[in-house]
């Protein structure tokens, strides 16, 4: 498929990773950095002109033909970030990280009908992450927010580069002020909060652009003729960039672990309401999505590290031993401790930001090989029964991130839920799902490179015993308060 050549800018929680593509999707030039935050009286922020300095500085570094030759900006980021900005581009509060709770105890005192009732609006459960509560606080401590909206920190740059605001679907069906049957801000959900939908701004699918500004053209040396796109919820991009289809999983990796399924109507009944799942519009505005964060992914790496006083090398040997050993049928499950990681707080359907990991079955001659195997073999227990909740089965499990790369935690998902994985060897799955948006065109997963992680059936049926010893202990460390 023809792309247009691209400048894509994707946020996420620890990395801002920025990218060039030529017309065939062929890299021409790339850098990561570490995400740019800082920590003021209430929680963590973004460093905003570090980010635009990023930016900036990446473009004016292309070559001069590569440049030249652009036509598109694509930015896309994390869902539930976000903060006030003007019409002339200026803040009236800062740009509030996704994990940031600044805005809790505004939503404590709704009842269980509203909740109730915001889940049949907006296809979100109350919860302190999504743009809503944190948009209610900002305006609460802003100086001067008379003209300020509500922007998502993609959508905030997207601004900067051209003087406009609005709000990508994708994005906006993480605010948890959007009504996803109408596709329009929902003044019901807003007033919960205190809020008039006129802080929320016009809404655009992500096809949709808007012309670079002159004058941010001339500062880059780039064409008065390149527009800006707003692609929307990093994950959901993600799902453009593997081609995602009807009755497929994308297993969407990095700091956290995400599971995302197309639908073709959101599921905003009771029930579903119970498992917590997030329900949203996918970024070509024409399907919906269902999706759910498990708040430790890649993450745990970080943790184990940490844990047990290791380099990233010796971290990555240690999971590569462990494959082989498992491949050849030498892990004793039994000996190993049960680990529940969750280091970042609980997924669905309980979605405690308090919650904390568990290892149980501690022995003298436990090893920190050991709490690795078992740390990954928690984690992919923990992703089957976040699976469980949607209450489909998939038929493909399409694979992004990170995760990629850990032949470890790709076997075990694999035999413990008994379909064979079809993983990305392209890491810049988002970013190539951003170009598409921006060019029009459709993602290719062909083009990920995708190898196959095949169900070992001797495995499987091991793993499936071991798991019906443990379930009983597994819940009740899943029951288990701070």
């Amino acid at each position: 498929m023809h792309m247009l050549p691209t400048i894509t800018i994707d946020i996420g929680t620890t990395s801002v990773k920025l990218r060039a593509f030529d017309a065939s999707s062929i890299p021409l030039a790339s850098e990561t950095h570490a995400t740019p935050t800082v920590r003021d009286a209430w929680g963590e922020i973004y460093a905003l002109d570090a980010l635009t300095g990023y930016i900036e500085r990446f473009v004016r570094g292309l070559e001069d033909a590569d440049r030249a030759g652009m036509q598109r900006i694509a930015v896309t980021g994390v869902g539930e970030s976000g903060g006030l900005v003007r019409a002339d581009g200026s803040l009236a509060s800062p740009m509030i990280l996704w994990h940031d709770h600044r805005g809790a105890d505004l939503l404590a005192p709704l009842d269980d009908a509203e909740r109730l009732r915001i889940y049949a609006i907006t296809g979100l459960p109350v919860n302190a992450n999504y743009g809503l509560s944190k948009a209610a606080w900002a305006l609460g401590h802003a100086d001067d927010a008379s003209d300020a909206q509500w922007l998502n920190v993609a959508e905030y740059v997207a601004a900067r580069l051209t003087g406009v605001r609005w709000s990508e679907y994708s994005l906006a069906s993480r605010t948890m002020a959007l009504d996803l049957t109408t596709g329009t801000w929902s003044a019901e959900a807003s007033a919960l909060l205190g809020l008039d939908v006129a802080l929320f701004p016009e809404l655009r699918p992500a096809r949709v652009g808007e012309p670079l500004s002159p004058s941010v053209a001339a500062r880059l040396g780039l064409s008065d003729g390149v527009r800006v796109h707003v692609a929307g919820h990093d994950h959901m991009v993600g799902g453009v960039g593997a081609d995602l289809r009807a009755g497929e999983l994308l297993n969407s990796t990095g700091t956290t672990e995400g599971l995302l399924f197309l639908r073709e109507a959101p599921r905003l009944d009771a029930q579903t309401a119970r498992t917590k799942l997030a329900n949203g519009i996918a970024c070509t505005g024409d399907d919906f999505t269902l999706f759910a964060s498990i708040p430790t992914g890649g993450s745990a790496f970080a943790t184990l590290q940490s844990l047990l006083s290791l380099t990233p090398q010796q971290l990555s040997g240690h999971v590569a031993e462990l494959s082989e050993r498992y491949a050849a049928g030498d892990i004793d499950l039994d000996a190993m401790p049960l680990v529940l990681p969750q280091f970042r707080g609980s997924p669905p359907p309980t979605k405690r930001a308090s919650a904390r990991g568990v290892v149980s079955g501690i022995r003298t001659d436990t090893t920190a090989a050991d709490l690795i195997f078992g740390c990954f073999l928690g984690l992919a227990l923990q992703f089957r029964d976040v699976l469980d909740l949607f209450g489909q089965r998939a038929e493909v499990v399409k694979v992004i991130g990170p995760a990629s790369a850990n032949p470890l935690w790709l076997q075990l998902k694999a035999d413990l839920l008994g379909v064979p994985l079809s993983v990305s060897q392209v890491s810049e799955v988002v970013s190539r799902g951003a170009q598409a948006l921006a060019s029009g065109a459709q993602g290719s997963w062909l083009d990920c490179d995708p190898r196959d992680v095949e169900v070992d059936d001797r495995r499987r049926d091991r793993l499936a015993e071991w798991e019906a010893d443990i379930r009983p202990q597994w819940d009740d460390l899943k029951g288990l308060e701070r």
